[in-house]
């Protein structure tokens, strides 16, 4: 049995689509209740270790996901706890591009160690460190749409974006094929691109003309603030970008098409397909 978390988000309702369509068995773990096509369901708390465990009998393999927030690292913590206590063999978990445990970004930092507690754990473990979402653009849509511009602190560094359904993709592989024990795959985009290349790409779908404007930090911090982000999370997109800046996530790989047998999806695609969100 194959337990999936985050089944709400964008990644994990990919999943539940991909694995459902497959005939893959899975439960999904879930805050509320929720039908989800092809699952069973079941209601938990990850901050409940004992609530885990009891969602987790049964279980030979489990997606790990959550939310970002400020108790992420501990939520995560507790669920390899509990999948270690519940004799869970295999945990493939979405990590970041570049998660390392001296990373200047926070992100990193904790999914670097989570990533070895489950080594630590005995458990098998399967790595998938994507690089910038895609689909992250769509939090600006509404921005884009009505201003025909973005910001970021960026400069004109390239970035390899990878589409949350690739990713999703390889996380059915993992969890449902065997030999990918114990790997660490990193996920990008076919190409990295500059974020004025992004704008051109969303200028060429959309019959617009919209245009990346580059912000110094500190003025891109008191707009996701005022964005609604809380300080902590704002602060984590700053170190997040300026890894970016520093041209620290060009890198390609090719594990996406190795793996699916069919290419990552690149950008100017995904800008045809959701154009009308911009």
């Amino acid at each position: 049995m194959i337990l999936i978390t985050g089944a709400t988000g964008n990644i994990g309702t990919a999943l539940a689509k991909q694995l459902a369509a497959q005939g893959t068995a899975f439960r999904a773990l879930v805050r509320s209740p929720k039908h989800i096509p092809g699952a069973d369901t079941l209601i938990g708390d990850m901050s409940d270790k004992d609530s885990l465990i009891k969602a987790l009998q049964g279980v030979e393999k489990a997606f790990l996901l959550t939310n970002s927030s400020e108790e992420a690292e501990q939520l995560q913590s507790n669920f390899v706890d509990a999948a270690a206590a519940a004799g869970v063999k295999h945990i493939v978990k979405l990590s970041q591009f570049a998660a390392e445990k001296n990373s200047p970004v926070r992100f990193m930092r904790y999914h670097a160690a989570i990533e070895e507690k489950i080594i630590q754990s005995g458990m098998a473990y399967t790595f998938l460190r994507p690089n910038l979402f895609m689909q992250g653009l769509l939090g600006f849509a509404d921005l884009i749409k009505h201003t025909h511009q973005f910001y970021a602190s960026i400069g004109d560094a390239p970035v390899s974006l990878v589409d949350v359904r690739d990713i999703a993709t390889v996380a059915a592989i993992a969890l449902s094929q065997p030999d990918h024990e114990n790997k660490v795959y990193d996920l990008t985009g076919p190409a990295a691109i500059t974020h004025a290349q992004i704008a051109q790409f969303l200028s060429e779908a959309t019959g617009k003309s919209i245009s990346f404007v580059d912000v110094p930090a500190a003025t891109m911090r008191p707009a996701l603030i005022q964005a609604g982000f809380p300080e902590w999370q704002a602060d984590g997109l700053l170190e997040d970008y300026a890894h970016y800046a520093r041209g620290e996530a060009a890198a390609v790989s090719s594990v996406i098409e190795e793996l699916t047998g069919n290419p990552a999806r690149d950008f100017a695609s995904f800008a045809r397909e959701f154009a009308s969100f911009f």
